[in-house]
């Protein structure tokens, strides 16, 4: 099997980023195909701990490059300071292993502004945006006014392009948020600040990619968010901006020709979530404040609590189906370690009714949860490393979540470091 996407298959913060630094020793690319600087990947391994937002989780594997294809939201100023960090840490980032799409567009410093002014105006309504500008972009990008990296090598008409922009963009922040606005001097500094240092990176990665395919290189396609944040097929207008399946691999990448051969969708032994909208199995109050802080559920990105709860098997079934998952990659088992009974929502109640399947978004806010106990392990499992030596709940565990979602769980991760996994 040549390629491979990575995917997230619930709310998002599943772990893709520690699953793609795990199977890139067997991939050649490794490409970011959508999203933004909105969401973080943490990995773990020898080099350290990093939470990763723009940069593909495969920088970390001598001799893989690494691709940010034409679907991401570009920012090059946070590209530019993560990269920074991870260089500081002892990470090799050249224009070898790092390609930079000339066909994706640039998230611009304004683009973060009406994300914030937006959230202020809608208040209590708010859909829980990071602020890092991703609705704003991607709507800009879809009417045509955004910047393409490879306008960077086309500087005369570059400034011409901006000025437009600026102007138009001018209007919104002045007429409706009462903002400040911006001006050429101050472009003109981020454009040296950020976008010319990013300018060796950037190339026809298009061509790149389908000169590895011709070779019969592989390649790993990672994805950001998760299958119930996707803008067609999630939980509507809770999403992002941008489609986090499978499917959309190829166009994202840069390589339209790309077939997908293998697609792990990665499940964490628990839900968790942020941000807003509808999480029908949330828990409450101590209960959850135990899972939290067993799990670190932090948001990588903002600092903020994650709101948790048991597994889903209603949603993550139906994250299974829209991703059309191979197979499963099951994360932070071992955090469950410490509970007797381990709770799971097997069904929704939708006004009186019981249902097995996921609900049209406007719906989901009056469904309850169906749940259901299993026997726990508490015993400490983060070392272990074979199925067999695994305690019998925990197979239990494993095998039904199996079962109920239909889709073989191969690879189950019992701690955060690279090497903290079971090979079903």
């Amino acid at each position: 099997m040549a390629n491979c996407a990575i995917v997230g298959i619930n709310w998002g913060d599943e772990g893709k980023g520690r699953m793609v630094d795990l199977l890139t020793e067997d991939y050649d690319v490794v490409v970011r195909y959508q999203g933004g600087g909105n969401a973080g990947h943490t990995v773990v391994n020898d080099q350290g701990t990093f939470a990763l937002h723009l940069l593909p989780s495969g920088i970390f594997r001598d001799g893989v490059v690494n691709v940010l294809g034409n679907g991401v939201a570009l920012d090059p100023e946070n590209l530019w300071i993560e990269m920074q960090d991870v260089i500081k840490k002892g990470v090799l980032l050249t224009p070898e292993n790092l390609k930079i799409s000339n066909r994706a567009s640039l998230l611009l410093p304004w683009h973060r502004d009406m994300d914030e002014l937006e959230e202020l105006r809608l208040a209590d309504k708010k859909y829980g945006s990071t602020k890092q500008g991703i609705a704003p972009f991607y709507s800009d990008k879809y009417q045509k006014k955004t910047i393409l990296a490879g306008e960077l090598f086309y500087p005369e008409e570059l400034k011409a392009h901006l000025a437009d922009l600026m102007e138009w963009k001018n209007l919104t922040l002045n007429k409706v948020y009462h903002a400040e606005e911006y001006t050429m001097e101050k472009m003109e500094r981020w454009l040296e600040d950020y976008c010319e240092k990013i300018k060796p990176y950037i190339c026809d990665t298009g061509a790149f990619l389908k000169e590895a395919q011709d070779k019969g290189k592989k390649i790993l396609f990672e994805a950001q968010l998760g299958s119930l944040r996707d803008l067609d097929y999630g939980i509507y207008p809770y999403t992002t901006s941008s489609n986090t399946t499978a499917a959309y691999a190829s166009i994202g990448s840069g390589l339209p020709s790309a077939k997908i051969d293998r697609v792990v969708g990665v499940v964490k032994a628990y839900s968790t979530c942020v941000g807003e909208g509808p999480f029908v199995c949330e828990m409450f109050g101590e209960e959850a404040e135990k899972l939290r802080n067993a799990g670190f559920e932090y948001g990588a990105k903002t600092g903020r609590p994650r709101r948790v709860g048991p597994i889903d098997i209603v949603a993550t079934r139906y994250g299974v189906e829209i991703q059309a998952a191979t197979e499963i990659a099951l994360t932070k088992l071992d955090v469950l370690s410490y509970m007797e009974k381990i709770p799971v929502c097997t069904k929704y109640v939708v006004g009186n009714t019981e249902t097995d399947r996921f609900p049209f978004p406007i719906a989901l806010e009056h469904a309850k949860p169906v749940i259901e106990y299993m026997e726990g392990w508490c015993s400490d499992i983060s070392g272990i490393r074979t199925w067999e030596k695994l305690p019998r709940q925990a197979q239990a565990y494993v095998e039904w979540i199996e079962q109920a979602i239909g889709c073989h769980i191969s690879y189950v991760s019992v701690g955060p470091e690279r090497e903290a996994f079971i090979k079903r």
